[in-house]
């Protein structure tokens, strides 16, 4: 709302923007990162969401309407912004625990200790790409500020990466500046969190954990990563908790996941990089969020046909209010379900391709029409809603309205294709995980990681130096 009220005031035509009294802040937030520091809000109080009709009536007319009126009819106050820095400018000096005193008060940190990003030490990860320090990725919303080589490493330092790991961290903010990610959603009321998928020779090369506890911290490369994507987010993209970072509950920042690319090869699966369509052998990252992920151990069974109704029922149960996203008319949910080596071995024996347990998720998460529509229709905000309505109009494909039958079952999905699986973890573990998806606030994109000229005579050179 806030955007089209920025497009609206650009254009001459004053606003007035309603926003939940949970939401100020944010609203403030952002106005800055659009230009309109003095954009016009109107309160609404409480939030609409657990008001009924007679509560609302009486806050918008008791509250709001005086406030729209004078957002449309006067000029708003004129509101200054305090200046930032220059890319390069020493922002302070002193021991190791004022530093970190001065990034933790002034908003820098993730609440944990940081590498103090001195020039020394940016200097040491710009060695490891061929780019312009000053080159710009991309204009990160919400603050709008430009992503360039110099903000990833210094962002990079402090996470307690090692200088070689650049060029994975170039690739992610690529990523991350992709429309199609859809960075702007990152403080969205769900919290939900990006999964960082690693492929190609680099997982060994950069000694990822691709084995036993393969997303828990514990690995440098896999946590520093991880948590880099976050202090970025946080210090360039703008997503401060109590202001652009609107999650309820949220979760913390994913260690990256880097999948076990032996056993792919040995049962002949596609990696994810391959999915994505990157070629065997490349070096990519694929990034998406994710709102919720369980672990489902104890998968048991000889067969496909017996070990995967288990993660079917596991995969249907994660997505609830998600199925939401079903309908957005362009792309739709992309579950992930991650099996542990063991498990990916035992289903290729029986001849089953990647694809088939896709056709098989397909085929086997499935819902009634009737519950589909009810939880949209009265447990979302949606208030009306149709399946009928929705294949009408486009949003959906024909095979969600086959019949006006609310016993018949429908797909939470698409396609098969739309759900994707990796492998990883404990090779000798019967575990499965399932990630839900959160569809437009973060589809799956994936970026090649790009070398620099000198690679491996680098890479031997760093590790020769340990």
């Amino acid at each position: 709302m806030l955007r089209a009220s920025a497009v609206c005031e650009t254009a001459g035509v004053p606003t007035a923007s309603l926003t939940c009294e949970g939401f100020l802040t944010a609203a403030a937030a952002t106005s800055i990162g659009l230009g309109y520091p003095n954009l016009p809000v109107a309160m609404v109080p409480g939030h609409v969401g657990t008001q009924s009709a007679d509560e609302m009536r009486r806050n918008i007319l008791e509250v709001t309407v005086d406030r729209v009126i004078e957002n449309l009819t006067r000029m708003p106050a004129i509101v200054g912004t305090k200046g930032e820095p220059g890319a390069r400018d020493i922002v302070c000096k002193g021991g190791y625990q004022a530093i970190n005193r001065y990034f933790y008060k002034n908003e820098l940190s993730d609440g944990l200790p940081i590498v103090p990003p001195t020039h020394e030490e940016i200097d040491k990860f710009l060695r490891f790409v061929d780019r312009d320090p000053n080159e710009v990725l991309g204009i990160i919303l919400p603050d709008s500020r430009a992503a360039t080589i110099w903000s990833v490493a210094v962002n990079g330092v402090m996470a307690g990466c090692r200088p070689e790991y650049m060029p994975v961290l170039v690739a992610l903010i690529e990523a991350m500046c992709d429309p199609a990610y859809g960075v702007e959603h990152s403080g969205n009321t769900p919290g939900g969190e990006t999964l960082i998928t690693i492929n190609g020779p680099i997982i060994k090369q950069l000694e990822f954990n691709y084995t036993q506890g393969a997303m828990r911290d514990g690995f440098m490369p896999n946590t520093s990563i991880g948590r880099f994507w976050r202090l970025y987010l946080r210090n360039v993209a703008g997503f401060l908790l109590h202001k652009n970072d609107k999650c309820t509950h949220g979760t913390t920042w994913r260690v990256v996941m880097a999948e076990n690319e032996d056993v792919l090869k040995k049962i002949n699966w596609e990696t994810t990089s391959q999915e994505m369509g990157y070629a065997a052998g490349d070096n990519t990252v694929t990034v998406a969020r994710y709102t919720a992920g369980g672990s489902f151990p104890s998968v048991s069974g000889s067969t496909p046909e017996e070990i995967l109704p288990y993660i079917a029922d596991a995969v249907l149960k994660y997505h609830s209010w998600h199925i939401h996203f079903t309908q957005n008319g362009n792309e739709t949910l992309r579950p992930l379900v991650v099996f542990s080596p063991i498990i990916a071995e035992t289903i290729a024996k029986a001849g089953w391709s990647k694809h088939d347990v896709k056709r098989y998720f397909f085929e086997h998460t499935k819902m009634k029409a009737g519950d589909f529509e009810h939880v949209l229709r009265d447990w979302t905000v949606k208030g009306q809603w149709s399946l009928a309505e929705r294949v009408q109009l486009g949003d959906m494909p024909k095979l969600f309205h086959e019949s006006d039958d609310p016993d018949r079952m429908v797909p939470i999905v698409w396609d098969p294709k739309d759900f994707m699986i990796a492998v990883s973890g404990d090779p000798l573990r019967n575990t499965a995980y399932v990630f839900a998806h959160n569809a437009f606030m973060g589809y799956p994109v994936g970026k090649k990681i790009k070398l620099v000229k000198d690679w491996e005579n680098m890479l031997a050179a760093a590790k020769a130096a340990d």
